[in-house]
């Protein structure tokens, strides 16, 4: 079955840049959209990026939209989070979880899964 691994966490000043990796075993990641959530401390999760299965489309929470990218490259079945410009509100744990369309992207969290371990990301001064 689908098994999703985050990588690319770690500590950044803020402004600094960081790409996280979401990489899929145990079947090719082509056919699922593929989001990218995050969950700071004493804070719920909330949804920061999602791509289609194409990579077509594109969405972003309003927090992150014009700093973080997300794009896929199904041939080494993989997604990224390119984040820029990186603010202390940024600090959180960052998971990535498969869905099986790209209503996933508009708010449909039905199926959702798997998730991936997830992966930490500081924004310190």
């Amino acid at each position: 079955q689908l098994q999703l691994v985050e990588s690319g966490g770690g500590v950044v000043q803020p402004g600094g840049s960081l790409r996280l990796s979401c990489a899929a075993s145990g079947t090719t990641l082509d056919k699922n959209a593929i989001a990218w959530f995050r969950q700071a401390p004493g804070k719920e999760r909330e949804g920061v990026a999602c791509i289609s299965s194409g990579g077509g489309t594109t969405t972003y929470s309003d927090s992150v939209r014009g700093r973080f990218t997300i794009s896929r490259d199904n041939a080494k079945n993989t997604v990224y989070l390119q984040m820029r410009s990186l603010q202390l509100e940024d600090t959180a744990i960052y998971s990535c979880a498969a869905g099986p369309s790209g209503a996933m992207c508009y708010g449909d969290l039905a199926d959702i899964g798997p998730w991936g371990q997830g992966t930490q990301v500081t924004v310190s001064s």
